[in-house]
């Protein structure tokens, strides 16, 4: 564990962002609040679904960052997957829609020439750091009326309770 609870529990709750189990119930049955009709959001796609409206994306976006910045280095499309808790497909659209915000890049895979990787642009990097600051200072904000204990135990708990999250 890192020695400033905030950066611990600033991590716990990116792993968190995002992931919830799947509902039992059909999606057709769920009602997004953003409006719009057809499809799984009830009413239409959530607003930051459309490139158009020149907003970051979604949380499955943010967890694809986070995860290639976790990597150190470039990442399958498979590997993405996995790490963000979505299906290939889904992951595909994700790389497509940020390399077209010029968050990510392509390149060939030195092992297989029919594979690619994805790597982070510096545009990227920039957004994750931004991300992460903010992150981090919202956490310390909170932790304002902890004590050191407290804020550590919290950490702790959190991690555990991360770690334990459902990924489906």
């Amino acid at each position: 564990m890192s020695t400033d609870p905030a950066d611990e529990i600033a991590a716990a709750l990116a792993r968190l962002r995002g992931r919830r189990p799947r509902p039992p119930f059909p999606p057709e049955a769920h009602h997004h609040p953003h409006g719009g009709h057809g499809g799984p959001w009830g009413r239409g796609a959530p607003p930051w679904a459309d490139p158009a409206h020149a907003r970051f994306g979604g949380p499955a976006r943010l967890r694809m960052l986070d995860a290639l910045v976790a990597a150190s280095g470039s990442l399958s499309v498979g590997e993405i997957a996995e790490a963000v808790g979505v299906d290939q497909p889904r992951a595909s659209r994700l790389v497509q829609q940020s390399v077209e915000l010029g968050l990510v890049a392509r390149e060939p895979d030195p092992d297989d020439a029919r594979r690619t990787r994805v790597r982070l642009t510096p545009e990227g990097q920039g957004l994750v750091s931004g991300f992460r600051g903010r992150r981090r200072d919202a956490v310390r904000s909170a932790l304002e009326s902890f004590s050191d204990a407290e804020r550590t135990e919290f950490a702790r708990l959190l991690a555990k309770f991360a770690d334990a999250w459902p990924r489906d």
